[in-house]
């Protein structure tokens, strides 16, 4: 089990592994390919302080190899879910599984919404991993909604062990069914299906993470960063406000050590 456990490796994320590390807590952070963010492609940063005219690809590669260097462990993964118990939280990706003290949530400016009837037939044929519940429609019906860079991959696995797939590529989606899916509509045309599959690039904080209290789109936090889940605690883009790098990195320092402040009061 890691003390703190970190989704998204952005300026947020990255900053505040970096610090939780410079308290001396062990950190995973767990995100994406860096090279498909939008920071990664952007071509020149000009208002970073003390680093004019970089590249996004530069900078992001520099806190990559400052969080590695202070021990931060990068684990490369969709993340699909997380989930409080009493005393750790975990985070899984793909058919992958962490844990730790705390979290902290650095998603980024992505403004997921929902589609209708995803919420309420979550785990009723409705999922967001191939690899996890690909085996329990083997022979079945699926939609794959591919949203996100590795979503063809993942179809092609859900063809391969015997999945008959109709892949969409849109996000004018309505998901049907009473106890359980049973159709697709999408763009108009009505789908019949067990089962659909919304492959996003993140899952929307809503559902990502049970009780978690949003604002106008975004996770609300408090002064300290702490979400409405005590334990939890989010920064950067996700939380609104500014969308700039050094508002990012600040953000993620003071989660980090708000998150290393509620780690040592558990243990005191």
């Amino acid at each position: 089990m890691y003390d703190i456990l970190i989704i998204g490796s952005g300026p947020a994320g990255l900053s505040a592994a970096i610090t939780a590390r410079a308290r001396g807590k062990s950190v995973a952070v767990i995100s994406n390919n860096a090279a498909d963010s939008g920071l990664y492609r952007a071509s020149l940063i000009g208002n970073y302080p003390g680093l004019p005219d970089i590249s996004g690809a530069e900078l992001s590669d520099r806190l990559v190899s400052h969080a590695r260097a202070v021990g931060a462990d990068l684990i490369t993964g969709r993340v699909i879910s997380a989930n409080a118990t009493k005393d750790s939280f975990g985070v899984a990706y793909g058919s992958e599984f962490e844990s730790g003290r705390a979290l902290i949530l650095c998603l980024g400016a992505t403004q997921t919404s929902i589609f209708p009837g995803e919420a309420e037939l979550l785990g009723r044929g409705v999922s967001y991993c191939a690899t996890c519940d690909g085996m329990l429609y083997r022979g079945k019906n699926i939609v794959v909604v591919s949203l996100a860079p590795d979503a063809p991959e993942e179809a092609e696995y859900l063809r391969g062990i015997g999945c008959h797939v109709t892949e969409l590529k849109t996000d004018d989606i309505t998901i049907r069914g009473d106890s359980r899916v049973r159709s697709v509509l999408a763009d108009g045309d009505e789908i019949p299906c067990d089962g659909v599959f919304v492959l996003r690039e993140s899952v929307a904080p809503a559902i990502l993470l049970p009780g978690l209290e949003s604002d106008g789109g975004y996770i609300k936090v408090d002064r300290d960063f702490s979400t409405s889940v005590p334990g939890v605690f989010a920064a950067g883009d996700c939380v609104g406000g500014a969308l700039q790098i050094a508002k990012a990195v600040g953000e993620g320092q003071q989660a980090a050590l708000s998150a290393a402040t509620y780690i040592d009061r558990g243990i005191e």
